[in-house]
C-alpha cells in the first residue's frame, strides 16, 4: 500500500513538473504574440489558477501519507541507532533498555548483559521542547495559560463581590510552605551527610579492599556501615523532623522527596562503583577506580538517578532558558493553588451532614476528576519538564529525556515506562534487572511484582508522611489495579481505542485519589481527636466524621 502511494506520488509530481514546463513554453510563446490578444491571456490565467488549486488539493491529499512515511523512517532510524550503540557498549550483545520487559522469548543467563551494562546517556532535548516548536502544539500550551488567567480573574471577581474589594489572599500557599527555615536546615544536613559519609565509606573500602587478608569480612563491615547510614541518617532522620516540628504538607513533601532522591542516588553511586573495584582487584590492577569528589558532587545535583563518572555535556548554559523554566515552575505552583482555591476547596468544605454512602462517594469522585487531571498535568510539567530541565541546563547536562510520549500510550506497561523515565531507569536497572540476574529468567513475573511492590510502598510512604495520615488508596490502586492493567493491557494493544481507555482510567484514578485523600484531610481538620493514638492515624475519619459547613 505504501509502495503504491509512493509510485502515485512520483507520477503526480512528474506530471505536475511536465505540466509546469509546458506552461512555461506556452507562456514563452505567448510573450511573442501581440499584446492586444487580452482574451486569450485571461483564459490562460484562469487555467493557471485552476491548475494551482488542483495541485494544492493533491498536495494536501498526499501530505498525511508523506508525513506518516517520514515519521516511520525516522522512528526506525533512531531505534536502530540506539540498539547499535547499546550493542557496542555491551560488547556485541544487543540489548535495548526495555527489551527484557517487552520481548517474548527468554535468553539464557550467560547470554544476558551483565547488570553493570546499563543506561547509555546521549545528548538529546526534552520532548516538549521539540513539540513546542510546532505551532499547533504551542497553541495547547497557550490554552493552559489562558485557563490559568481565567482562574485568577474568577478568584478576584468572586472576592470583589463577596468582600467589596480586590483580595489577593495567599493564606493557603503560605500555610502549605510554612516553617520553611526548618526545611532549609534539614535539607542542608541531609545533603552534607550524603556528600561526605557514603563517599568516605566507599573510598576507605576501595583503597583497603585489595590489601585486606579477609576481603569478604572487610566488605561486610563497610556494607553494614553504609546500611546503617541509609537507615538511621537518611531513613529515620527526615521523618523525625517532619513529625517533631509538625510541618505543613508542602514543606513535608520537600523533605520526604529529597530523602527518597538522596537514598536512590547514594545506592546508585555504590552500586555502579563497587563492581569496578572488584574487577580491578580481580585483574590485580595497580590503580583503584575511585571517582573524584567533584564527580560525586555533580551527580548529586544532576537530573538523573544513574551514576556515571562523566555525562554528555552541552557547550554552554542558556541562562534565559533557565529563568524561563523556573518561571514556568512557579507558575505551575500558583496554578495548582488556584485549582485548590476555586475547585477543590468549595467541593470539600461544603460537604453536608450526611452519612458516608455510595452516592456521596460517586459524586465526589466525578467532581474531582477535572481538578485531579489538571493537577496531574501540572505536576508532570512542573517537575519532570521545568525543574529537571532547569538544573540540566545549569549543569550543562546533555541527556534531557526525562520522559517520553506517555500521552500516546495504548498500554499501561508503556505508560509506566514513559511517564517518569528518571525513576523508571533506576527501578529497571537496580530492581528488575538485578533481580533477574540473581534469580534467572524463571522469576520474571516475580521481578515485576517486586518492582510494583517497591514503587507502591514508596509512593504510599511519601503520601502518608506528607498528609500526616495513612490511607492506602494509592497503594491499592497502584498495587492491584495498576499491576493488573499492566498484565492485561500490554504492549500488544495498539489501536487508538486503547489510548482512549487508558486516559479514561487515568482520569478516574486521579479523581478517586483526590476525592478520598481530600475527604480524609478535611475530616481530620474538622473532627480532631484530643488524645490520638497510633490506630487513629491509620483509621479513616471520613467514614465516621460529621461536621457542618
Amino acid at each position: 500500500m505504501v509502495g503504491e502511494e509512493k509510485m502515485s506520488l512520483r507520477k503526480r509530481l512528474s506530471k505536475s513538473s511536465e505540466d509546469a514546463e509546458e506552461k512555461e513554453e506556452r507562456q514563452g510563446d505567448r510573450s511573442e504574440e501581440p499584446l492586444e490578444i487580452l482574451s486569450n491571456g485571461r483564459n490562460d490565467l484562469k487555467q493557471l489558477i485552476a491548475k494551482k488549486i488542483q495541485l494544492t488539493a493533491e498536495a494536501e491529499e498526499l501530505k498525511p501519507f508523506f508525513m506518516k512515511e517520514v515519521g516511520n523512517h525516522f522512528d526506525d532510524f533512531v531505534t536502530n541507532l540506539i540498539e547499535k550503540s547499546t550493542s557496542l557498549d555491551n560488547g556485541g550483545c544487543s540489548l535495548t533498555s526495555f527489551s527484557v520487559l517487552g520481548e517474548n522469548h527468554h535468553r539464557a543467563k550467560d547470554q544476558r548483559a551483565r547488570p553493570e551494562h546499563g543506561k547509555i546517556f546521549v545528548i538529546r532535548r526534552s520532548l516538549l521542547d521539540e513539540l513546542f516548536e510546532v505551532d499547533h502544539i504551542r497553541t495547547i500550551y497557550h490554552m493552559f495559560i489562558a485557563l490559568f488567567i481565567l482562574f485568577i480573574l474568577s478568584t478576584l471577581v468572586v472576592d470583589y463581590i463577596d468582600e467589596g474589594r480586590l483580595v489577593l489572599d495567599f493564606n493557603l500557599m503560605s500555610y502549605a510552605f510554612g516553617k520553611f527555615p526548618v526545611v532549609i536546615w534539614t535539607w542542608c544536613t541531609m545533603f552534607l551527610c550524603t556528600l561526605s559519609v557514603p563517599y568516605f565509606l566507599f573510598q576507605r573500602w576501595a583503597r583497603g579492599y585489595h590489601r585486606s587478608s579477609h576481603p569478604v569480612v572487610y566488605s561486610l563491615l563497610y556494607c553494614f556501615l553504609f546500611v546503617v547510614f541509609q537507615t538511621v541518617v537518611l531513613g529515620f532522620g527526615p521523618p523525625y523532623v517532619v513529625l517533631a516540628y509538625t510541618l505543613p504538607p508542602a514543606s513535608r513533601c520537600i523533605i520526604i522527596l529529597e530523602q527518597i532522591r538522596l537514598i536512590m542516588k547514594t545506592y546508585s553511586f555504590v552500586r555502579e562503583n563497587v563492581p569496578r573495584v572488584l574487577n580491578s582487584a580481580k585483574e590485580k590492577s595497580s590503580t583503584v577506580p575511585i571517582p573524584t569528589v567533584n564527580q560525586y558532587l555533580y551527580f548529586l545535583f544532576a537530573p538523573t538517578l544513574i551514576y556515571r563518572d562523566n555525562y554528555p555535556r552541552t557547550p554552554s548554559v542558556r541562562w534565559g532558558y533557565v529563568a524561563m523554566q523556573f518561571a514556568q515552575f512557579l507558575g505551575c505552583l500558583f496554578y495548582v493553588y488556584y485549582i485548590f482555591k476555586r475547585l477543590c476547596g468549595p467541593l470539600f468544605r461544603n460537604i453536608k451532614e450526611e452519612p458516608f454512602s455510595a452516592r456521596v462517594l460517586v459524586l465526589c469522585v466525578f467532581n474531582s476528576i477535572l481538578p485531579g487531571v489538571l493537577i496531574q498535568l501540572l505536576i508532570f510539567f512542573a517537575f519532570l519538564h521545568c525543574w529537571l530541565n532547569a538544573f540540566a541546563e545549569m549543569l550543562r547536562f546533555g541527556d534531557r529525556m526525562f520522559y517520553k510520549d506517555w500521552w500516546n500510550s495504548t498500554s499501561y506497561s508503556n505508560y509506566y515506562r514513559t511517564w517518569n523515565v528518571v525513576v523508571h531507569d533506576w527501578l529497571y536497572y537496580y530492581a528488575y534487572k538485578d533481580f533477574l540476574w540473581f534469580f534467572t529468567k524463571k522469576f520474571r513475573s516475580a521481578a515485576m511484582l517486586a518492582v510494583f511492590a517497591v514503587s507502591a510502598v514508596v509512593h504510599e510512604y511519601a503520601l502518608a508522611l506528607c498528609l500526616n495520615f495513612f490511607y492506602p488508596v494509592l497503594f491499592v490502586l497502584f498495587m492491584f489495579f495498576g499491576m493488573a492493567f499492566n498484565f492485561l493491557v500490554n504492549d500488544s494493544r495498539k489501536r487508538p481505542i486503547w489510548n482512549v481507555l487508558m486516559w479514561a482510567s487515568l482520569f478516574t484514578g486521579h479523581g478517586v485519589i483526590l476525592c478520598f485523600y481530600s475527604q480524609e484531610w478535611y475530616a481530620r481538620q474538622r473532627c480532631p481527636l484530643k488524645n490520638p493514638t497510633f490506630l487513629n492515624y491509620i483509621q479513616p475519619h471520613s467514614w465516621t466524621c460529621r461536621y457542618t459547613s
